[in-house]
């Protein structure tokens, strides 16, 4: 079994259904009636991930479990992870539930910065994170990833931007309820990479996607 770094292109022709591509990483989000039918969920992802000696990061809550498969080695989606994702939409099948990736996001904080390397120690420091090359991160996973952007000086400008990944078919539901909600779509030249919202305050976001990376 290949241990490469798999393309977005390969990985929407696995024929994977109710997983998003966000990032480095599938993910998705099996609903079920009650924390003990999570839970049997779980016990049997356990099972099939020690069984193929690869493990996914899951966060069992009452009546869900998220999954996040991604292969650390390679900083990306590989067969291994693909392999296991099958599995699990097969153990979801056989609990009567499915795997849904509508409504799963990953979020990144971007700071933009003059001078990244003068601040990025100081948030490494209050959210006990590691720098990683230009990146703030948490070994354990709990806090989004912030990264920084090179930007100029002059006063006043938005200092902190989030990074909301979604699946490709969610990009303009979410733009279109975002608009609803009074705020606008300020710029899409960089779709579909990423799409620049505001709030009525004009506080920016961008929804961003695999496509086009």
């Amino acid at each position: 079994m290949s241990t490469e770094k798999l393309t977005g292109q390969q990985i929407a022709e696995a024929g994977l259904t109710g997983w998003a591509h966000l990032a480095d990483a599938l993910q998705t989000r099996i609903k079920t009636k009650d924390f003990a039918a999570a839970l049997q969920v779980v016990n049997a992802i356990g099972e099939a991930a020690e069984e193929m000696n690869h493990h996914p990061d899951l966060d069992l809550r009452w009546g869900r479990v998220d999954v996040l498969l991604t292969s650390h080695d390679t900083g990306g989606v590989t067969e291994r992870d693909l392999r296991l994702a099958h599995r699990i939409s097969d153990i979801a099948a056989a609990a009567g539930v499915s795997t849904d990736s509508a409504s799963v996001s990953r979020v990144e904080l971007g700071l933009d910065s003059p001078d990244a390397s003068a601040v990025a120690p100081f948030w490494a420091a209050v959210l006990a994170g590691k720098q990683a090359g230009d990146d703030v991160v948490d070994p354990y996973g709990a806090v989004p990833l912030v990264w920084f952007q090179k930007s100029g000086s002059e006063e006043p400008r938005q200092r902190w931007h989030p990074d909301v990944w979604v699946e490709p078919a969610q990009v303009r539901p979410r733009i279109d309820a975002a608009v609803a909600a009074g705020g606008s779509l300020v710029s899409e030249e960089a779709a579909p990479r990423f799409w620049v919202l505001a709030d009525p305050e004009g506080n920016k976001v961008c929804l961003c996607t695999t496509q086009g990376r």
